[in-house]
């Protein structure tokens, strides 16, 4: 599966590079996105089970403490694009872990209508 905002990653990783367990889960979620060869949401929910629908086509994943939301596109090719990550703090203050919040989020950041 081709990963598209991998940067977003990155940065997330080097910011936070004595957190060893936390390099260790993004490189995890990278190479699961990477090697992944999902054609439907049943099998990525058996393959990840941190993964968590909060609209569709988008997926919250767990790295270690924190959240990435992940635009997930099940077609010929397959796409993956990192939309956002940071803490589960910054999720709470942003998300307020509320699907109508990160719907709205998502429309003002023009992911979706």
């Amino acid at each position: 599966m081709d990963i598209l905002g991998r940067n977003k990653l990155i940065k997330l990783k080097k910011k936070n590079i004595g957190n060893v367990l936390l390099t260790k889960a993004i490189d995890k979620l990278i190479t699961d996105l990477q090697d992944a060869e999902w054609v439907n949401i049943s099998e990525m929910l058996a393959s990840r089970l941190d993964a968590d629908c909060v609209y569709e086509g988008f997926y919250f994943f767990d790295i270690h403490i924190h959240r990435t939301l992940i635009a997930v596109e099940f077609d010929k090719i397959g796409e993956a694009t990192i939309v956002w990550c940071g803490s589960h703090d910054e999720y709470e203050i942003i998300f307020k872990n509320n699907k109508d919040t990160i719907r709205k989020w998502l429309k003002n950041n023009e992911w979706i209508n």
